[in-house]
This record gives C-alpha cells, structure tokens and sequence, in this order.
C-alpha cells in the first residue's frame, strides 16, 4: 500500500498524465546515451591494444583525477550546511543506498545465478553498492519541488561516503576469479590516490576555483562526460579483446533490462512506504526518492576501473549503463508528477513542464 502522495503520484490522475509526461520527456533525450552507445560501438569495432591501451588506460586515470577533482571544488559548504541538520531524511537516504540497494542486488543476483551469466550477476550487484548521483539527483528533486538544500546534502554525502563505502562492500559480496575484489592492496591506493585525493583537494581548492567553476559550468561539462567515455572505451576495448560478445548476447542485455527494472520498481516502492512510516514532509520524500533510487555512473566506471581486472570492467559496467538510463527515465516521470500535483501550492503556474 503506497503513502496518499505515492497514490496521487503513481496513479489517481490517471493514465493519460504519465503518457503526456513521458512524451515531454522522450522529445528532450540526453544525449549522453548516444555517445555511451557510440563509445561502445567504437570500442567494438577499433579497440585500442597494447601500447594504445597503456597510453589509454593513463590518460583514463589523469581524466578521472581530474574529474573528482573538480567534483571536490564543487561541492558547496553552503549548501551542504542548509540541509545537514535533516539528519534523519540523511539516514534514511543513506540505508536506501547501502543497505536496502545491496540486499535487494544480493536477492536477485542469487535468484537469478541459474539461468544469468556470471558477469552479468557480478556487473548487476556491483551497481546496487554504489553511491546515489549528484547531479541528476538535485535537478529532479528541484523539478519536483522539494528540498534542495537537503537533496544537496544527502547527494553529496552519499558520494564521499561511497569512496570507502562501496569497496568495502565489494570486498564483502564480490568474488571475481575466486579471489574477493575491493579489499586488495592496490585498489585501495587506487581508490585513495584516483578518488579520494583529488576529491579533497579540489575541495580544498574551492575558495580559489569555486567561483570560476560556477561561471563556467557548460565549459566544464565535458570533462566530466568526456572522462567517463573514455574510461568506458578503454574498458570495452580490454572487454572486446577479451571476447565480451562471445559471453554476452541479445537475450542477456534483454535481462539486464528486466532485472533493472524490477530493482528499481521495489527500491521506488520501499522508498514510498517508508516516507509514508518516516511521516516526512513530501518535500522531503522526493529527496528519499530522487537521492535513495538513483546510482552513480560517474563514481561507478572510475570505481570499476580501479577494483577490478581491466579485461572484466566492460562487462560489469554494462548492468550500471542500462540502469543508468532507466532510472533517469522513472525519475524524469515521478518528478514532473510531484511538479503536476503540487504546483499549485508551490506557486507554480502551468506546472506541467520545467
């Protein structure tokens, strides 16, 4: 039984919303699916090897420095102390995102290891132990009308956590050729010294740089996608030369869309029940919504690069690809349905779009 906002959201005004919603939606795609489409295709057909790899594979690592980097310099402590003292709406997002995620990918994954690939098992439950996004995240929160500050907050919160968090958690639930990933030696530093360290001292930065990023946001946009692409066509090209094609076909991707689907249909519903047992403020639950259903692609491919063996990343971040799109498909709807039900109280006329 869903909350009386979950009723309204999900289903009282009927059918025809939703469709109106998803149109609006469909008509304004990100085009970012298309280049993680085209990257993939390239990397079929011209993967880089040997040298090219080795020149690849450094280039991906100076990208993604860069990248959390950048994310540091970002993150805005004005921001973040305007929503903090949520702390409750803060837990919850957070149990979503590493506990309620993990034990449902633990769920399906075993239910589902008889009849799935064994890479496409390890790639689903790898993506249930990230962290939620950031950006996607506040933009629908602000598109619903709800809390930004704390959106802000438990985004943000939920990113820095999942630095340490989620290795630990492959470490835990991730075996990969017998032996257990994430807790090695190795990935550690490459968390710490690809990750961590920049991410801290691009926050440290911040005074200096701060100003200059807010001012120059679409300039910078392409580092952002731009290092994940080439981390992606780095993977499957290591992932082609290792015969990902071979091991996958048209029926497991066809899986992989099912399987996110119903991942994400139980965490939205949960999500639901427990703002309505929570009693928070629908402001508030579309933060639990937008931040606690939502996974990472920007911290999930640098993760993937630097936890598990090169030649097996393509395949373990193709679940999180296809989940990625998923969910910005779902969130796009809901929020347009919280816009649609409360615009009137928002002071939002001709709510409908945004």
């Amino acid at each position: 039984m869903l909350s009386p906002v979950g009723r309204r959201v999900c289903g009282s005004q009927g059918g025809a919303s939703i469709v109106a919603s998803s149109t609006r939606f469909l008509s304004g795609l990100d085009p970012f699916l298309a280049f993680l489409i085209a990257t993939v295709v390239a990397a079929t057909l011209v993967p880089v090897h040997g040298v090219g790899a080795t020149i690849a594979g450094w280039a991906a690592q100076l990208a993604i420095a860069l990248l959390f980097f950048l994310h540091g310099a970002k993150l805005s402590r004005a921001a973040i102390k305007g929503g903090i003292g949520n702390w409750r709406l803060h837990l919850l997002v957070l149990a979503s995102s590493f506990l309620l995620f993990p034990m449902l990918g633990l769920l399906i994954s075993r239910t589902a290891s008889g009849f799935v690939a064994p890479q496409i098992v390890t790639g689903f439950l790898y993506l249930t132990l990230l962290p939620s996004t950031v950006q996607s995240s506040i933009a629908f929160t602000a598109m619903a009308g709800g809390n930004v500050p704390a959106a802000v907050c438990s985004a943000s919160l939920s990113n820095i956590l999942g630095i340490v968090l989620t290795p630990l958690l492959v470490g835990l639930t991730i075996h990969v050729d017998g032996a257990t990933g994430g807790i090695s030696g190795e990935a550690i530093r490459g968390i710490a010294f690809q990750l961590l360290l920049p991410f801290t001292l691009g926050h440290l930065a911040r005074p200096l740089i701060g100003g200059f990023i807010a001012r120059h946001k679409t300039i910078l946009m392409p580092v952002d996608r731009g290092s994940i692409l080439l981390v992606v066509y780095t993977a499957f090209s290591a992932a082609v030369m290792n015969g990902i094609w071979k091991k996958t076909n048209p029926a497991d991707l066809m899986t992989i869309f099912i399987l996110s689907l119903i991942l994400l249909a139980m965490v939205i519903a949960t999500n639901l029940l427990v703002a309505r047992w929570a009693r928070l403020a629908w402001e508030d639950e579309t933060v639990l919504l937008f931040c606690g259903s939502k996974k990472s692609l920007v911290s999930g491919v640098p993760m993937a690069a630097a936890l598990f063996p090169v030649a097996q990343v393509g395949s373990i971040i193709l679940p999180l690809m296809m989940f990625h799109q998923i969910q910005i498909f779902a969130c796009a709807v809901i929020a347009q349905r919280y816009r649609s039900t409360y615009g009137a109280e928002m002071g939002l006329a001709g709510s409908s779009a945004s």
